[in-house]
């Protein structure tokens, strides 16, 4: 049995969006081109971060602007990565996201969560 994609746009409310057809529709390859295009603009936005922070000192509205950016981004990469998992079998368990929550600090970065 298939299980239904997770979509990369919230529903009404908020909620989690699933489409009624199966998972190699129209509907699903334009969910695909948005999973890539986000995963690309949260690679690109570590590369902005890391040459911005690289030795000169930052502006107070640069912070904010690149604080603003990952909170975006790290709201996209849970949502793709969790709907990877279900298009593969796996199981989500825990968390706002349906990930598994991890202790802060797991990958010696103080709040960083180690992967599964």
């Amino acid at each position: 049995m298939s299980v239904p994609r997770l979509l990369p746009w919230a529903g009404p409310e908020g909620k989690p969006c699933f489409p009624v057809t199966g998972g190699d529709g129209c509907l699903s390859r334009a969910a695909d081109a948005v999973d890539s295009v986000q995963l690309r603009m949260a690679a690109a936005l570590l590369d902005h971060s890391a040459a911005l922070l690289e030795g000169r000192q930052v502006t107070k509205a640069e912070l904010r602007s690149l604080v603003a950016r990952m909170r975006e981004a790290l709201t996209d990469v849970p949502r793709i990565a969790e709907s990877r998992r279900l298009q593969h079998g796996g199981v989500c368990q825990g968390g706002a996201h349906g990930l598994a929550v991890r202790e802060p600090g797991a990958l010696g970065v103080p709040g960083v969560a180690a992967p599964r």
